[in-house]
């Protein structure tokens, strides 16, 4: 619990023994320090009460540090504050009150070495250390040697929902606002947590490469994809890059929080753009259809997606075909849900497969009801949930074939979401919003503007 100070302690002058009547005997009032209020002394703990402290600094009489001026803590406990025996160092306020006592502050010394620390730090961009000690409207108190106030926009970088979670907690901060006249130190863990954020933004790209495998946790969900944080530096799994499957929205596949590998697809360091991949560190569905699935294979498929050009069919988990408009009946379809619906449990024939292309054909009006069907859905495929269908007026893609064209080459890829197409790629440094933006401005300067009174007052 002792503080070391480098504040200006008084030092005895003197000779130690003066010769009287002939005898050298000690100089007594060379052992008693000369010194002036305002002075910091050292000294020995004697005695600890509940509402004091006395100190021996070598005076004539035992220095007394009452309560009030051992802590800058609303509420401490002597004992808890100084042990006996300790040495402690401590400010004179009154060299004799009404009583005749020393009365001496320890947590003024400390204010005054904190102070010029903080001034220091300030002055050279360096961060200070506290604990937090009190929970406030509108940020947390830190023990700096002086009460320091943290805005809550400041506590992190992002917002802090529960700010008892910090309390007893030592956390390195920035001085953002000094005022000595009204003793208000205004700080800033964000800025310290930021600039730790773009030293390992820097290290991170400079170490990824194209191909690696590594482990992140999801940070956020949008609807064009999901944002994974790699100890420092978000990378954003497109929505087509989460699964071999079609997904709608990528909430079906991950939640915030989920710990996940994925597979660094491209890196723009300049732009510090992370592109990955959550579907790569997966099984290829489709290796299983072209090792197992022949054309003219009869299969049974699940319908997933009706639009206006076709059916999608799911004939293996992770994999759809298209069922063009003219390959649904033998006679002419105006609109495919005149044939089927999403949900229809369907024998379709597998007329070309495009392994280059990921690409599945397949046909509803080539199957007999006497052809035997050589692969059936699995049971899970059977009675995955359904997931509404939006799509029906949706325009076909530019290089699908026209209605009785054949429609082998044009078929869209597996898995390719044929309704809207990708969207342009998005800036994946560009922190996505877990929430609305705070009700206090978050700039420094602002953020601090009201609380700083408060903290003062405090102290």
């Amino acid at each position: 619990m002792s503080t070391q100070l480098d504040a200006p302690v008084r030092e005895l002058d003197g000779p130690e023994y003066i010769e009287v009547d002939g005898e050298m005997i000690p100089n007594y009032d060379a052992t008693i320090p000369i010194f002036d209020e305002g002075d910091v002394l050292s000294g020995r703990v004697v005695r600890v009460d509940k509402d004091e402290v006395l100190i021996d600094v070598g005076y004539k009489s035992e220095g007394v540090i009452p309560l009030s001026e051992l802590s800058i803590r609303k509420t401490v406990r002597p004992d808890e504050e100084v042990e006996l025996g300790e040495m402690v160092d401590a400010l004179v306020m009154q060299k004799e009150d009404q009583d005749g006592r020393l009365i001496l502050s320890k947590k003024r010394a400390r204010f005054e070495k904190a102070w010029k620390r903080i001034e220091n730090a300030a002055a050279e961009n360096e961060n200070v250390e506290g604990t937090v000690i009190e929970v406030v409207k509108g940020g947390l108190i830190l023990d700096l040697g002086v009460r320091g106030f943290l805005p809550a926009s400041l506590v992190d970088i992002r917002r802090v929902q529960d700010l008892d979670d910090f309390l007893g907690r030592q956390l390195q901060c920035k001085v953002i606002e000094l005022n000595r006249n009204r003793n208000n130190v205004v700080l800033s863990r964000r800025a310290v947590l930021e600039d730790e954020r773009r030293e390992v933004r820097q290290k991170i790209l400079s170490e990824l490469q194209p191909g690696q495998v590594v482990e992140g946790v999801i940070s956020n969900i949008v609807d064009f994809g999901a944002f994974v944080d790699l100890d420092g530096i978000d990378g954003l799994i497109h929505i087509s890059e989460l699964s071999w499957s079609h997904v709608n929205h990528p909430s079906e596949v991950l939640e915030i929080g989920q710990k996940v590998s994925v597979k660094v697809l491209d890196i723009d360091r300049e732009r510090q753009r992370i592109s990955l991949g959550l579907k790569q560190t997966q099984a290829d569905p489709w290796q299983d259809v072209i090792d197992s699935y022949q054309v003219e294979d009869v299969v049974e498929g699940r319908v997933t997606k009706v639009v206006t050009f076709g059916a999608f069919v799911e004939i293996h988990a992770g994999v759809e075909g298209l069922v063009h408009i003219s390959e649904l009946a033998e006679h002419h379809v105006e609109n495919p849900r005149e044939v089927v619906n999403q949900g229809d449990i369907l024998a379709v024939r597998v007329i070309e497969i495009d392994a280059d292309r990921r690409r599945l054909s397949l046909s509803l009006k080539r199957v007999a009801d006497s052809d035997p069907i050589q692969h059936r859905l699995s049971d899970e495929l059977r009675n995955a949930p359904i997931v509404p269908d939006e799509s029906a007026d949706v325009p076909p893609p530019a290089d699908t074939a026209p209605a009785e064209a054949a429609p082998v080459d044009e078929a869209p890829a597996d898995g390719e979401d044929t309704e809207e197409p990708a969207p342009e790629e998005p800036v994946a440094e560009a922190e996505p919003a877990e929430e609305p933006a705070p009700e206090e401005p978050v700039t420094d300067a602002e953020a601090a503007e009201e609380p700083v009174a408060e903290a003062a007052d405090e102290s």
